[in-house]
């Protein structure tokens, strides 16, 4: 799965740079303004080493920025499942926290907290937070009739019996949807580093664009697609063994 995956990120990454190396000779533009192979190589050579280490940082952050998301999908999730005012209002108060957009909130989150970790966070948990949620909601709400039923009759079913059953009937669902969710704990980490920080991959994204160097960007959307396709890999297997395990039990 892992090679497959890396696989499939190549060939998505080889047709984007095929794309934009087409339009450098249709169009004869200097190595300036778009980099050839050769310049692209030799900067790769150069800075993969420091890359690495930004993304590795950058990676970090999105990583506790997605956990902290998943938790607070699931709270709002198991707390909004049921059909009572209070779980109406738990729902309508998070769906209209993320209207607001976050390009919006990013610079109130800076001037209060500064660059650094935190806002960071933040930023990422809240860019891929509102599609867990609503994710979480749907399966939370969806009762599992047949199994529920014996539960009900029998008198054995609590809140928490319940949400183990509609975890376990969508576990698949839950462990794609958290597997994609990491892009967008990535992307919006990126994005916090890109407008404020002082460390990251997206910092170093905004030095390469205030140098006009394609180059670098090209390597470090590189290095990005590479960590996030294992990572996502990874999470894919713990969701499988996850849930061998509660077949077992």
């Amino acid at each position: 799965m892992l090679l497959r995956r890396i696989y499939q990120f190549l060939i998505v990454y080889l047709l984007g740079l095929g794309l934009v190396l087409g339009i450098k000779y249709a169009l004869n533009l200097s190595d300036y303004v778009i980099p050839g192979p050769l310049s692209i190589w030799h900067t790769y050579q150069e800075q993969y080493l420091l890359y690495l280490k930004d993304v590795l940082n950058t990676f970090t952050v999105a990583i506790v920025g997605q956990m902290l998301s998943i938790f607070m999908a699931l709270v709002v999730g198991i707390v909004g499942r049921q059909a009572t005012w209070f779980g109406s209002f738990i729902k309508v108060a998070a769906f209209n926290i993320q209207a607001y957009p976050i390009v919006a909130i990013a610079p109130i989150l800076f001037i209060l907290l500064g660059d650094g970790f935190l806002t960071r966070l933040l930023i990422a948990a809240m860019i891929c937070y509102f599609p867990l949620l609503l994710s979480v909601i749907g399966i939370m709400s969806e009762p599992i009739t047949d199994i529920e039923h014996f539960y009900r009759v029998t008198g054995r079913l609590r809140w928490q019996l319940e949400v183990k059953i509609r975890a376990f009937e969508n576990l698949g669902k839950l462990t794609t949807v958290i597997a994609g969710s990491a892009t967008l704990a990535m992307a919006g980490t990126i994005v916090a580093e890109f407008i404020a920080a002082d460390a990251g991959i997206g910092y170093s994204i905004r030095i390469a664009l205030y140098q006009s160097d394609l180059a670098k960007i090209l390597v470090a959307l590189f290095i990005i697609g590479i960590t996030l396709s294992i990572y996502q890999v990874m999470l894919e297997f713990l969701g499988a063994g996850l849930k061998k395990v509660w077949t077992v039990r």
